[in-house]
């Protein structure tokens, strides 16, 4: 009796073997014979597990909806320049030589490559200042084949911020992201027009925050990201995974002219604020107190004995200027203004741009071994002169 009972569950052993290996490599023979197998039940477990396993269509992972948002808002911006006219043009004996005038030596106009991004339905677009600095033309392209050209609304060399405007029908507008937001680490799209190869979506992730001390602006304050940003890119949008708008790239480093997974886009929140002061005055409104800045090294502060190691040295005042009135002297270190603490100088200089001018406020210095207090009254910034 134990002899039978052990043949007995061998086979069944077997045979649920042979049931599972046939119902994971052949559930077709097992679906054609369903209606002869004296086991259905035991099929219908076996096969269960193959098939939840094996879903019809899986989802592809991507970061398609946020590209489908943001791309019909992000334009490719052409902007011609008339050509430089060579200074002996004038000379009879160069015009005979060289032909200057019939032609042979005639200059195309210049045509400058880059991206923008409609930020309103009444037709906005931020770009870059250098994108369409010195432009006699303007002409944008959108995603969906229209163009017109543009008109220049105002431009802040400072932070390279520019705003244009055409006039067209439905345009869709950009949705704005919190800027201020964004962690290290988050994922970030890179939407522009590189190398004139037409719209180009990229990837990345926010490498960094408050990037400054860089060379490019007067005011720095980048995102910077590894997302592939080119020559052509420039004005463009950088988006979060949502499609939100969270930064205009702007600039990359490179040694090669192209990405090398290291650009920098402006914050949107500050682009946002040069835009809305761009369009209600025409330009930006920013304090000034009229000095020479230099970050505090622990060597100048044991240089002069100073009792702080964190602060901005003042080289060099405006004589008869704000600082100067109020009582700034060089050699002068700056660690407040308003109450707000300073340790370098892009800190100065974003916290008096901040001010309202011909307001008074309270700057905090260390003079030597005294810290006191003195009441400067804040001037307007004069205006960038354009580089030539």
């Amino acid at each position: 009796m134990r002899r039978t009972w052990l043949i007995f569950s061998q086979a069944v052993t077997v045979a649920l073997a042979v049931l599972f290996v046939v119902a994971t490599l052949k559930p077709d023979w097992l679906s054609r014979r369903a209606g002869q197998t004296l086991l259905p039940e035991i099929v219908s477990i076996v096969s269960a597990p193959v098939a939840s396993a094996l879903p019809a269509s899986a989802p592809m992972a991507g970061y398609s909806t946020a590209a489908r948002k943001a791309s019909p808002s992000v334009v490719s911006v052409t902007a011609m320049r008339a050509p430089q006219r060579n200074p002996h043009a004038e000379d009879p004996w160069f015009r005979f030589f060289f032909r200057e005038g019939n032609g042979a030596q005639r200059q195309e106009p210049q045509r400058g490559l880059g991206s923008g991004v409609i930020v309103s339905p009444e037709g906005y677009l931020l770009t870059n200042n250098h994108v369409i600095d010195g432009a006699s033309e303007i002409e944008v392209q959108l995603a969906d084949g229209r163009q017109a050209s543009a008109q220049v609304i105002g431009a802040d060399p400072e932070t390279d911020v520019a705003v244009l405007k055409v006039s067209l029908d439905k345009l869709p507008a950009i949705t704005f992201g919190r800027s201020e937001e964004l962690q290290v680490g988050d994922i970030v799209l890179a939407i522009g027009n590189p190398f004139a190869v037409g719209q180009t979506v990229t990837s990345g992730i926010v490498s960094a925050l408050g990037r400054s001390r860089l060379g490019i602006n007067t005011f720095e304050n980048f995102i910077q990201t590894d997302a592939a940003i080119n020559p052509g890119n420039s004005g463009g949008a950088l988006v979060d995974v949502n499609g939100n708008l969270v930064g205009i790239n702007t600039a990359i480093f490179s040694r090669s002219g192209g990405s090398l997974g290291i650009g920098f886009a402006i914050p949107a929140d500050s682009a946002r604020q040069v835009m809305e002061s761009l369009i209600r005055d025409g330009s930006v409104t920013r304090g000034w107190i009229g000095v020479e800045p230099r970050d505090l090294t622990p060597e100048i502060a044991e240089t002069f004995q100073l009792p702080v190691t964190e602060g901005v040295l003042i080289t060099g005042v405006l004589q008869d200027g704000p600082a100067s009135q109020g009582g700034i002297r060089p050699g002068d270190v700056v660690t407040r203004v308003d109450g707000q603490a300073v340790t370098n100088t892009q800190q100065l200089l974003g916290a008096v741009a901040a001010l309202k001018p011909d307001t008074r406020v309270a700057i905090g210095v260390q003079r030597g071994k005294q810290a006191v207090d003195v009441t400067v009254k804040i001037a307007q910034r004069p205006r960038a002169q354009p580089a030539r």
